[in-house]
């Protein structure tokens, strides 16, 4: 018994082609720029201070951005205490920016 495969040069380009990813680097660093954009847009404003604070950090190769804030009072602001209402701005970013991500990851996997 004879066993023949064909194709097998086009099933090689075209798994080299989708293990590029420097597409999807590029789709990441875009859109945690664009949340990061959005949540320092939302966040209230007296001083200025929790919006100069919200970082766009790079990890994972460039895989996995994070938005974050270095001002300590910054979970109050975004989900609220017992004396003040939430005012989120973080979450409303992710909200918004979720199906973008999600779309152009789509976009290159075609």
């Amino acid at each position: 018994m004879t066993v023949n495969f064909t194709g097998l040069n086009e099933l090689k380009i075209g798994l080299k082609k989708r293990t590029d990813l420097t597409a999807v680097g590029q789709i990441v660093k875009r859109n945690g720029a664009q949340m990061q954009d959005s949540a320092q847009r939302n966040a209230p404003v007296r001083t200025g201070f929790l919006r100069r604070n919200i970082h766009l950090n790079y990890s994972d190769g460039g895989m996995t951005a994070k938005v974050t804030s270095d001002a300590y009072y910054a979970g109050y602001v975004e989900f609220g205490t017992r004396f003040m209402a939430a005012r989120a701005h973080v979450g409303p970013a992710y909200k918004v920016q979720k199906p973008i991500f999600i779309s152009d990851l789509e976009k290159i996997m075609k």
